[in-house]
């Protein structure tokens, strides 16, 4: 089942559902540039590029629609996801040092206020 949408994805192995499926960066390598992974040592990067908690299996229409926005620009269309999706992105920024953008942060509060009780991820 994606995560972003709820809708269950057929997948087999091969190159016709390959696209179906991609790995997803919550927060996306060129966000976390602009918000400080430029800072990173060439070792934190790669560790983040491939951290579990910043990795997602999701519909890849979805992915591709994402590209590299933040949470002023995507949320996932799958209302009740927003705050688990939201409190995730708040957990990989805080454990690589990445800041916020204002916009960013609007959405993240309007989000996260609708979940006050969710703990971040780890």
């Amino acid at each position: 089942i994606d995560p972003y949408s709820g809708t269950t994805i057929s997948f087999v192995r091969g190159n016709v559902t390959s696209l179906e499926v991609q790995i997803d960066h919550v927060v996306a390598l060129s966000n976390a540039w602009q918000t400080g992974a430029f800072a990173l040592s060439a070792d934190l990067r790669k560790a983040f590029a491939n951290d579990p908690l910043n990795l997602l299996a999701v519909k890849g229409s979805l992915n591709q629609q994402k590209s590299d926005g933040d949470a002023a620009t995507w949320l996932p269309p799958l209302k009740s996801f927003r705050c688990t999706y939201v409190a995730r992105q708040v957990a990989v920024k805080l454990k690589y040092k990445l800041w916020v953008t204002a916009p960013e942060k609007v959405a993240m509060v309007k989000v996260l206020s609708t979940c006050p009780k969710l703990a971040l991820p780890s």
